[in-house]
């Protein structure tokens, strides 16, 4: 230490005083929009108010009009837009020219406290803490001025002399409307919208100043406050430190950090600290942070030993598989309640906007901003903020997904892939309601097709047509000996000469696999070459049928298919028993299970797809009830809607007299009604 000062000497000791008169009222102000050596201190300054609470300043400084450089045409220009031809007191520039200009603040920081005036004075040292910084820049609200001037004019020349007439008017009655009580959620959009923080600023009065120039004797008076009226170190103590409590202030003792420990992790994740949350709280946050993310780095991120089944089982419950990657769901991102940051726009909005993204991914590498702007009706700041979290933009490709696809966990985890391609599924149909549109619009006209799986000889496709035959014939032969005396008409479709198509749950994408899960057109699902869907009925799947219908009564084909997803989406991981259940294969497993297709005459403008004309009843149950479901599906089968006197009178007529309880339970099991007229379940178009 000694050779050390040495080669070091200390020149000269200054003593540092706390000045605390002027510390809750000082403050410096900066000029950017002009040099430094160009000062306003010559300048004369007219008047000087401000907001102390704000910290908002304005200076109205004059204008040398005198000056070559000022351009008097352009001075009178502008006073003639401001304040108009009319002389009046409260005109902003009362010598009819722009002589004056007023400078606003702006906070160049919002934390002052290491900030300070320092004045050397005789080997001393006296600093005062800054109240502010502020930056001073010309205020263009004289322009505000002369717009609303020239509206009121234009107003005034449309209005005319209406004034005089409408005061010649009877009084007339008004009717009084009391405004609803404010929800929770108006009133978070309205706190945080432009024009309410405009209103709060205007709320706190403005104090007016009066300017004292640099060298002016009340300035010097002030002045003589930045020095430290005690020079004893008795009553200046906090700058009289001892090396301990000196070396204690620059590095703190690092017990003082655990004073407050959060909760959780918020912008900045300590993995200390997350590690000490339960395992369902460390996934989501970590999702919630990193917005997507393979589910390798996930279980890198984890302890070490965390169980695999535990994390897929917390994983699903806060993200969304989409291109083998973990994507956090949106209702996380966007809570209820809340809303946006950018618009104001409801959280329920961004979470619809957001899963449309998502699912676009699923379909897709690459999406475009405009047109998924187009579709959503969302403002571009939150439509940016959806791309920004899962993709990244690419030159002429618009935005690609951020990571590539995950081969390796759709291989590894199918039962996974499979379950949340049947939550997307259930997803699409939401949004294809919300949104009107449908997958096909999304294809590319171009779009490679999969390549036909090709059968070796023309024999082995009749010997597989003749067999599917044979099986309808027998299957046929069974339903009429079950059901003998049907008078209903039930749809016949050809099989011989079909090709089985899979029940519409998937897209085709180029690499054969919608979100991961194999697709029907994927060369390992070889329905071309024999095979009948009724060898591959399960008893799991007929017992789905049958107690869906013994719960719903009657079900549109495209309804079934809904539920039956939501089924498979429930069923926990690697317990699915079922695989590639096509439209035909349901529709024969509904044909087995005591029921029957209903042929309903849609009307000629009916926009109903094909799986929603395809309507199918429970037939059949044991009970003396089925005969009258028996009668109300004759009657929908001449006409799509039917009037509920027309229905008691077919009962009254057929079983004699039937009481309004029992009217009103088969109405209820079987139709909804709508103007007056019952219709079938499921074929009501809105």
């Amino acid at each position: 230490m000694a050779s050390g000062d040495e080669d070091d000497p200390i020149i000269e000791e200054i003593d540092v005083y706390l000045s605390k008169s002027l510390a809750d009222k000082l403050y410096l102000l900066q000029y950017p929009v002009r040099p430094g050596t160009m000062t306003y201190d010559d300048v004369n300054h007219l008047s000087a108010k401000i907001k102390p609470k704000q910290q908002r300043l304005e200076l109205e400084m004059a204008i040398n009009t005198m000056s070559p450089n000022y351009c008097r045409s352009k001075g009178e220009q502008i006073a003639l837009n401001v304040d108009g031809t009319s002389f009046d007191e409260t005109n902003t520039y009362s010598a009819k020219m722009m002589d004056k200009q007023t400078f606003s603040s702006m906070q160049a920081t919002t934390n002052t406290s290491r900030y300070a005036a320092a004045v050397f004075r005789k080997g001393e040292l006296h600093i005062t803490p800054l109240t502010g910084i502020l930056q001073m820049r010309p205020s263009f609200s004289y322009l505000d001025k002369a717009d609303s001037k020239t509206r009121e004019r234009e107003a005034a020349n449309e209005g005319g002399d209406s004034s005089q007439d409408e005061a010649e008017e009877e009084a007339k009655a008004i009717t009084v409307r009391f405004a609803r009580p404010e929800s929770e959620q108006a009133r978070q959009r309205r706190i945080q919208s432009y024009e309410f923080l405009q209103k709060k600023q205007a709320e706190e009065p403005w104090i007016h100043l009066q300017y004292h120039g640099a060298k002016d004797s009340r300035s010097d008076h002030e002045r003589q406050y930045l020095f430290c009226q005690s020079v004893d170190a008795s009553q200046n103590s906090e700058l009289v430190k001892t090396p301990k409590e000196y070396l204690a202030m620059l590095m703190p003792p690092l017990a003082e950090e655990k004073i407050a420990k959060p909760v959780g992790p918020s912008n900045v994740l300590s993995m200390a600290q997350l590690r000490t949350l339960p395992l369902g709280d460390q996934v989501k946050t970590l999702m919630k942070n990193v917005k997507v993310m393979p589910f390798a780095n996930l279980m890198g991120l984890l302890a070490s030993g965390t169980d695999q089944t535990s994390v897929l089982r917390c994983i699903q419950q806060v993200a969304l598989l989409v291109q083998g990657n973990w994507v956090v769901k949106s209702d996380v991102l966007y809570p209820k309640n809340t809303c946006s940051a950018h618009s104001g726009v409801a959280a329920e909005v961004l979470c619809r906007g957001r899963d449309f993204v998502m699912w676009r991914f699923t379909q897709e590498r690459s999406v475009m901003r405009k047109e998924i702007a187009s579709i959503i009706k969302i403002p571009p700041e939150d439509v940016k903020e959806f791309l920004e979290h899962v993709a990244t933009p690419r030159v002429n490709r618009g935005w690609e997904f951020l990571l590539p696809t995950d081969v390796d966990f759709i291989k590894k985890h199918p039962d996974v892939a499979h379950r949340q391609n049947m939550l997307w599924l259930g997803i699409q149909s939401k949004l294809e309601k919300v949104f009107n549109f449908s997958k096909e619009d999304f294809m590319p006209k171009n779009s490679p097709q999969p390549e036909p799986v090709h059968v070796s000889g023309v024999q082995r496709l009749k010997i597989a047509q003749e067999r599917a035959q044979e099986n309808q014939a027998s299957l046929q032969r069974d339903l009429d000996a079950r059901h003998p005396g049907s008078s209903i008409p039930v749809k016949q479709e050809p099989i011989g000469d079909r090709e089985e198509e899979l029940m519409d749950t998937s897209s085709s994408i180029p690499n054969g696999s919608v979100n991961g899960y194999p697709s029907a057109t994927s060369p390992c699902l070889d329905h071309a070459n024999g095979g009948s869907p009724f060898n591959r009925l399960t008893p799991e799947l007929q017992d789905f049928v049958t107690k869906t219908f013994q719960k719903h009564v009657v079900l549109t084909l495209n309804e079934l298919k809904r539920l039956f997803n939501l089924h498979l989406a429930s069923m926990p991981a690697g317990q699915n028993v079922f695989s590639s259940i096509s439209d035909h294969m349901l529709q024969d497993a509904v044909l087995l299970c005591q029921c029957k297709q209903i042929m309903v005459p849609f009307p000629a403008q009916s926009k109903a797809a094909l799986d929603e004309r395809k309507v199918f009843g429970l037939w059949e149950t044991g009970d003396n009830f089925d005969k009258h479901r028996r009668l109300l599906y004759d009657l929908f089968t001449k006409s799509y809607r039917v009037r509920r006197n027309v229905i008691q009178a077919k009962l009254a007529q057929e079983f004699g007299e039937v009481s309004k309880a029992e009217v009103d339970r088969l109405l209820h099991d079987c139709c909804i009604s709508n103007a007056g007229y019952w219709y079938l379940k499921g074929t009501l178009q809105s």
